[in-house]
């Protein structure tokens, strides 16, 4: 099943400033992260989703520069990105005001892991 990304408007919030056609664009990069590292996720708060990623150099740096310009265009995303014990998770969290942005996130990762 594929996924109108122009009709998600849980995704792209008014606070984004990303240009609205690339939008689709940005969900496509994510998407493919999400599946090509993704193994594992948890939401342990409404405001915060952890997603353990397989670990990788690659996997890493490319989590990192994704994280980096996301949070460029909307700056309520909060990531933390952790190497560890050869672990690799990636942390969002966002304000309350923001949780559906997250639900969409989390939808989107659990769909493509």
């Amino acid at each position: 099943m594929t996924h109108n990304v122009a009709l998600d408007l849980g995704w792209a919030p008014s606070a984004c400033t990303l240009p609205t056609a690339e939008q689709p664009l940005r969900v496509a990069e994510f998407d493919a992260l999400f599946a090509d590292a993704v193994q594992a996720l948890a939401r342990p708060e409404p405001t915060r989703l952890r997603l353990e990623l397989a670990f990788s150099p690659a996997h890493a740096a490319r989590a990192a520069e994704l994280a980096a310009r996301e949070n460029g265009c909307c700056s309520f995303f909060t990531f933390t990105l952790t190497i560890a014990d050869g672990s690799l998770a990636l942390e969002v969290t966002v304000p309350a005001a923001h949780v559906e942005v997250l639900d969409a996130l989390a939808e989107r990762a659990g769909a493509s892991a």
